[in-house]
């Protein structure tokens, strides 16, 4: 039986923590995580965050050079439950949106893709141009989700991390992937009065 598995990928644009937590959080699941970090991420990694290199390698199951054009998450004949991108830089999403493959982490996108599988990419750039908000539409159209990481208010956090964990549990979602505890409107977080 093939295992449950998930591509991640970070790239460079600002928000490092959610694709390590992404990490964190598929941790203690039966999904298997493949990793690939853009060069402009470990900078990023760098300036944003505490992880070493060694710790976010460790959190994943297999992790791929980005260089590695040729490693299994290249060929669609891989089957994984699809890719997450997280953070996703404008330079990410405007090589998937064009098939532009320089690297594994837009090769893998292309694969899954072109095997209808499900791409979601946390974006983050604000604001937007009209070349950005075309480039969105066009993923958008070829059957990528587009989710930038929107704080939820209405949960009422009272840290940046449960902000950040609501968003990246909210993303897993999109993969039938549910992570425990996670805040729900109706279910464990109802209007005031009510529940």
């Amino acid at each position: 039986m093939t295992p449950r598995r998930l591509i991640i990928a970070i790239t460079g644009a600002t928000g490092f923590v959610y694709g390590a937590r992404a990490l964190e959080l598929l941790r203690p699941l039966e999904i298997e995580t493949h990793l690939v970090v853009s060069k402009s991420a470990e900078l990023t990694r760098r300036y944003e965050t505490g992880i070493s290199r060694e710790d976010l390698f460790a959190l994943a199951d297999e992790v791929h050079p980005v260089g590695d054009i040729g490693a299994s998450l290249a060929s669609g004949s891989f089957r994984t439950l699809g890719m997450l991108v997280a953070p996703c830089s404008i330079k990410t999403m405007s090589e998937i949106a064009t098939g532009t493959t320089t690297n594994l982490i837009s090769r893998a996108a292309d694969v899954v893709l072109k095997e209808r599988r499900r791409l979601v990419l946390m974006l983050r750039e604000t604001p937007l141009h009209l070349g950005h908000l075309r480039t969105m539409t066009a993923l958008t159209e070829m059957g990528a989700i587009m989710f930038p990481p929107v704080p939820a208010f209405y949960a009422r956090p009272a840290t940046l991390e449960e902000m950040v964990d609501h968003s990246v549990a909210r993303a897993l979602d999109l993969f039938d992937i549910d992570i425990d505890g996670m805040p729900r409107w109706g279910e464990n977080l109802h209007p005031p009065g009510k529940g």
